[in-house]
Order: C-alpha cells, then structure tokens, then sequence
C-alpha cells in the first residue's frame, strides 16, 4: 500500500504525465461521447451550407463550431467521430503489435540461440520494408479497408517491442532468482512468462504509451494517401485530404484535422515520456 502510495504521488508531480493524460482522456471522451456532444450526421452532406466558417459558440454546439467542409458537412461532428476510427486503429495495432513483440523477444531472449537469430532477422526484415512500402503491398492484394490498416500497422510495429524485450530479457535470465527457479524444477515455459516477463513489463508499458502517438500518426498519413480508412466515412488524415484543394479559400477544413491531430499525438507523447520517468527514471 505504501508502495502504491509513493507511485501515485510520483505521477501526480510529474508535469509530463499530468498534461498528457489530462489532455489525451479529453480527447478520447469527446470522441467516445461524439453522439452526445454534436447533432450532426458526419457523413451525411447539406449541400446548402457548403463551406462554412466557423460559427464557434455563438450558437452553442447547435450551430457549426468549426465550420463546414466542402460538401456541407460538419468539422466537429467529423472530427470527434474520425477521432473514434483513428484511436481505436491505433489502440488495437499497438495492443496486438506489444503481445507479439513480448512473447517472441521473450523467447528470443531466454533461448537465445537459433530461434533467437531466426526471430530477431525475420524482425530485421519487417523493419527494413516503409510503412508505405508494406500498406501499397498489403493493400493491392486484399483492397483498402480498416482491417488491412491494422495488419500494417501491426506488421509494422511488433519487432520494436521484440527487440526491447529480448535486450532485457538477456540482462534478465541469468539473475539468481531464475537460476533458484531452475533448480526448483521449474520449466522454461514457466521461468520465461511468470519470472522474466514480469521484470520487462515496466519498458514495455513506457514504449508502448510512446507508440501510440506514432500509430495514430502513420495512420492518418495512410488514410491520406487513401490506403486506410476510407471516404464517406470520417478520418482526420481523409478529412486532410479532402480539405487539401481548399487550403486558401476554406483552411478551416485542413487546420481543424491538423491541430486535432498534433494535439492528440503531442498529448500521448508526454503521456509516454512521464509513464517513462515515474516507472524507470534510468530512461530520463
């Protein structure tokens, strides 16, 4: 309990984690709660109210607060649902991406020897090939959609935590409470994931909250290039995109996408850097 006491006081003074978790929960509960916030269809377009500039609150959140796009449609009703697409994309990639990172860089790391080589050069493999390189590919062979974006995104990202986790699960398996658990009986299986996993749970969390920033990033910039989510249905990298053409007439439709992204990736950001300090001040 004390403990527990020392780390919540830890985070509470950490100027980092409290900015970005502030800001990240505010936005992740505005997207989550979009249907209660706006009234407006995002996808559905109102050709009589094309291009509008922002009304801001001077109507409350009945009026167009940020203004409308192109084809008549709300930014922040596009905003807030698109948050919902690019989050839970993002969330899931990484998710999958640390499980699979964990249990191959543990393997690789406890064994370290021929199924070491053949796990870290696969992972060698997959980092040597662009994000963009990867999406083209999977998306010529199995067509544009969320799912594909996720496999990118996940392909992409698991040999990052397998080569952090095998690097301390080496510094890691030799220590005298793996060896006791040796002689004990225990088998490898056992050491490996109720021993060592446990003591390289800490740099796994830190570089994932870190991640996620970069996926939410990489998948607006595949969204753009129209190799993730696709049109009608709302993305901030579709809604860059879409609003491109009217930079100098209507750059509401561009800067409201623009800032909302570069607010969520800085707020998970500093989220990472101070779960970094309070968990393993080493990595300061």
């Amino acid at each position: 309990m004390k403990t527990s006491n020392i780390s919540i006081k830890r985070f509470l003074r950490s100027k980092f984690f409290m900015v970005g978790i502030i800001t990240a929960l505010l936005i992740i509960f505005s997207c989550v709660f979009a249907d209660k916030i706006v009234k407006y269809d995002p996808t559905l377009p109102d050709f009589n109210a094309r291009l509008l500039a922002p009304e801001w609150f001077s109507k409350g959140l009945h009026g167009h607060v940020l203004g409308t796009d192109a084809l008549g449609r709300d930014i922040l009703a596009r905003l807030l649902y698109g948050g919902r697409y690019s989050l839970l994309v993002s969330f899931i990639a990484v998710s999958v991406a640390a499980l699979i990172g964990c249990v191959l860089g543990t393997i690789s790391g406890f064994y370290s020897n021929w199924i070491d080589m053949l796990i870290m050069r696969f992972g060698d493999i997959q980092l040597s090939i662009p994000p963009l390189m990867l999406a083209i590919a999977i998306v010529a062979v199995m067509g544009p959609n969320l799912v594909n974006l996720v496999i990118v995104l996940i392909i992409w990202g698991w040999p990052g935590f397998a080569r952090l986790i095998r690097g301390n699960t080496l510094s890691i398996r030799n220590n005298e409470f793996v060896s006791a658990s040796r002689v004990l009986g225990a088998s490898n299986i056992s050491i490996m994931f109720t021993q060592v996993f446990p003591n390289v749970l800490t740099p796994t969390i830190v570089y994932g909250s870190q991640a996620l920033g970069g996926r939410i990033l990489t998948e607006a910039a595949l969204s753009y290039l129209g190799l993730g989510v696709q049109p009608p249905t709302p993305s901030w990298g579709v809604m860059i995109a879409n609003g491109r053409d009217y930079l100098t007439a209507a750059p509401w439709v561009v800067l409201a996408p623009g800032l909302m992204l570069m607010f969520t990736v800085l707020a998970f950001n500093l989220l990472g850097d101070g779960i970094r300090d309070v968990l393993d001040p080493k990595m300061k």
